[in-house]
């Protein structure tokens, strides 16, 4: 999808503003989601600085030299991933914003936050910014059960989604949910509802994520005592077909698994091998001759 828009081979960059969780600062909760170590989402090769001390221009210029070298690119998405990236004054995220874009290099924005940090004067700046670049907004629901959400310590509601959606959505400004698969108490037929979900609101985007776990976060503790099992990859290759049968076939599928660095990974394993995952999920799309949106239940119009 970005290379058709753009032309060429388009890698995100990802940015840190130095924004906050509401549900770490005590305005929710001091604790943050159970699975959550936040050194996972640092920016590669940047995890000695400071979250956010480096100027945008300066994190630009590092990332896209490395991504850059990396993967042959030379277009990219400044990506605002680390942290709730619309929680905090909104000139101050703005600045960010727009930095982020004056790169001659940059040919798109990304934004990362939650469902319910998403205000009507955030919607209407990020509209603004959207009229000059290509921009999306990526909201980590997790799941389409308010009871997970609640056992996850997320803080919000999947109706702060549905509004938040509604609001950008009649901006024109695309949303991407983010998804975890194999979370507990999680059934598979939840797993379905939850891109049933994703289907009935015309959701733009997907973020596929596998459930694993990390050093220093309450799931370690869990797994420890042995409360929480993680699938294997065979398991999670077929949730995650089951999960694409379900989405309409424009629904731009940002990523079908998860991975954070070795060191801080406890299990499963496998997660550390993103081109295994992704191969696995591919090899039981052929094996069940399925594919995006095969088993989509279109709603009869009234």
């Amino acid at each position: 999808m970005l290379k058709e828009r753009a032309g060429r081979r388009v890698y995100k960059v990802a940015l840190d503003a130095g924004s906050g969780y509401p549900n770490r600062d005590v305005v929710l909760s001091a604790n943050g989601c159970f699975f959550c170590n936040e050194r996972s989402y640092y920016p590669t090769k940047r995890e000695d600085r400071l979250p956010g001390t480096a100027p945008i221009h300066q994190q630009l210029e590092d990332g896209i030299a490395y991504v850059g070298h990396r993967h042959g690119a030379d277009a990219f998405i400044a990506y605002f991933q680390r942290g709730s990236h619309t929680y905090g004054p909104l000139e101050k995220l703005r600045a960010a914003y727009e930095a982020a874009i004056d790169h001659p290099d940059v040919v798109g924005l990304a934004i990362s936050t939650r469902p319910d940090c998403i205000s009507d004067a955030l919607c209407d700046a990020i509209a603004d910014i959207a009229t000059r670049t290509f921009l999306w907004m990526e909201l980590g629901l997790q799941s389409a059960h308010e009871r997970t959400l609640a056992n996850l310590n997320h803080g919000h509601t999947v109706q702060d989604f549905v509004d938040s959606h509604t609001k950008l959505k009649a901006r024109n400004i695309p949303t991407c949910a983010h998804i975890i698969l194999g979370l507990p108490s999680e059934t598979r037929n939840q797993m379905i509802e939850t891109a049933c979900f994703l289907a009935d609101n015309e959701v733009w985007g997907v973020k596929i994520h596998n459930l694993h776990v990390l050093k220093n976060t309450e799931l370690a503790q869990m797994h420890a005592r042995g409360e929480v099992v993680i699938p294997t990859l065979e398991e999670y290759a077929s949730m995650v077909t089951d999960f694409l049968e379900q989405l309409p076939p424009e629904t731009v599928v940002h990523r079908v698994n998860s991975h954070s660095p070795r060191d801080i990974t406890i299990a499963p394993k496998w997660s550390v091998n993103k081109l295994g995952t992704f191969n696995a999920v591919q090899a039981e799309l052929v094996k069940r001759d399925s594919w995006q949106g095969k088993k989509l239940t279109v709603k009869s119009e009234e």
